[in-house]
């Protein structure tokens, strides 16, 4: 079995919403042999359900989202067949947190693919915006995650 985890900072907003969008978009490509889960490298909400404009935005875009925050843990890094950071950020705390970097770490938008060199691979942590953040970020994470799927797992 496929494992994939999601990360960002407090497990509320951003690595939750990819979780739920992965597992949507597994589910109508019919991949059955796949798991996800998400994390926060902070213990800010450890317990808390999903912001409600996440919820929201999911909800709109009829992505089915049940979550509980927790924070990322040393165990995940092998428990996991691909992590993704949401930020640069999350991505050295990770590094940080297990003292190496694993090979199965990327930043989400590694998967976009259409940058040129200066561009942002940064996921924006929508928290401290309105509703347009969270519509961007959900476009922005379902063109990576797409991809993803398509390249690494059928």
């Amino acid at each position: 079995m496929t494992k994939v985890l999601f990360v960002c900072l407090g497990n509320i907003c951003r690595s939750p919403l990819a979780e739920a969008i992965f597992d949507h978009k597994c589910k109508l490509k019919g991949l059955a042999e796949i798991s996800s889960d998400s994390a926060g490298t902070g213990a800010y909400h450890i317990g808390s359900q999903p912001d409600p404009r996440t919820i929201k935005i999911a909800q709109e875009n009829d992505v089915y989202i049940n979550h509980r925050a927790r924070q990322f843990k040393e165990e995940d890094s092998t428990e996991f067949n691909y992590i993704f950071a949401m930020d640069e950020s999350n991505y050295e705390n990770i590094i940080v947190m297990l003292g190496y970097k694993p090979d199965h770490l990327f930043l989400l938008r590694e998967f976009e693919h259409n940058f040129s060199k200066n561009d942002d691979l940064n996921v924006p942590d929508p928290y401290y915006g309105g509703s347009d953040e969270f519509k961007k970020i959900f476009d922005m994470m379902s063109i990576s995650i797409e991809n993803f799927i398509d390249e690494k797992l059928r």
